[in-house]
């Protein structure tokens, strides 16, 4: 089963931020970190 790992981590941090209205800036600025290092790093990520 392959997962697309962006997807995944729109979907979880969507559901954080509705959970929690004040995660937001903390919930964007993990997930353009995550996104960013697999863009720079797309070996670490081997599904």
């Amino acid at each position: 089963m392959v997962v697309n790992v962006s997807a995944l981590l729109a979907l979880i941090a969507g559901i954080l931020i509705l959970i929690q209205p004040r995660l937001l800036n903390y919930v964007v600025a993990i997930y353009l970190i995550v996104v960013g290092l697999i863009g720079l790093f797309p070996r670490l990520v081997s599904f």
